[in-house]
């Protein structure tokens, strides 16, 4: 499903026309990055958490010359889906 399908939905659903539709998902988005690179949690009620996490530099090796490189520590974002989102994809599955 991509983010047009989403607004073609919400729209379908709500009689609301698409482009009223996009910009407020598409804010909803925008608000969702700001806030996690300010290092802040995203919780979202039966759907999961997404929450901005450190990976550990390691030491990795680079395929052609065969010397080691050291790799940085680099941030990720890390989701862990809601109770009701896990069961209800575990069910239809």
């Amino acid at each position: 499903m991509t983010k047009k399908d989403i607004i073609t939905r919400i729209s379908a659903e709500t009689g609301l026309k698409q482009i009223d539709v996009k910009e407020v998902v598409q804010r909803t988005f925008d608000i969702i990055v700001e806030s996690l690179s300010r290092g802040k949690k995203v919780e979202l009620r039966n759907f999961g958490i997404l929450k901005v996490k450190t990976r550990k530099g390691r030491m990795g090796r680079n395929p052609r010359t065969g010397d080691s490189v050291a790799i940085p520590d680099k941030k990720v974002v890390n989701f862990k889906p809601g109770m009701k989102m896990k069961l209800d994809v575990k069910e239809n599955v």
